[in-house]
């Protein structure tokens, strides 16, 4: 085994996979920890609300505007019930809205109101911050700095 220090044995490959898992789990905990700190003291704002308005923000550049719940829940990585609950809070505070597809009867759409995107864009500097200092902070454990490495040389637009 090359790669490893002399004598140490690399962990069976479903161990090494495990503690890859573990570190992700670990990072990803690290960071919305520390960002929903953030959001919460300045903006009154949870992260997966905050996620749900900047999904809605990035509808806002064509036609409509708007998702149905199903593309929203998709888009956030929630069930569908628990983003009905978070988008009910949402509305509630008349950060966006929700109403009947023209089009189709069955179907529901979400849109950010202009007060959810003003709380947005007070809200995007917070967000950034906070994701820089906990990615600076995790760089430092030496089993999460790979992956905070991987995470800074991601240029997609997943979110």
């Amino acid at each position: 085994m090359p790669d490893e220090p002399h004598g140490a044995v690399a962990p069976p490959a479903g161990q090494a996979l495990a503690q890859g898992w573990c570190a992700l789990s670990s990072l990803h905990g690290r960071i919305e920890t520390h960002i929903e700190r953030a959001l919460q003291a300045r903006h009154d704002l949870s992260v997966r609300e905050f996620s749900v308005l900047n999904v809605l923000s990035g509808q806002h550049d064509g036609d409509g505007g708007h998702l149905q719940m199903k593309q929203l829940a998709d888009s956030v990585v929630l069930s569908q019930s628990a983003t009905t609950r978070l988008v009910t809070r949402l509305e509630d505070r008349g950060l966006l809205a929700r109403y009947i597809c023209p089009g189709d009867r069955r179907g529901i759409y979400t849109d950010v109101s202009d007060e959810g995107l003003k709380l947005l864009d007070e809200a995007r500097p917070t967000h950034d911050t906070a994701l820089r200092q906990a990615l600076a902070e995790a760089a430092r454990r030496p089993e999460l700095a790979p992956l905070v490495a991987a995470v800074e040389g991601l240029t997609g637009t997943a979110c």
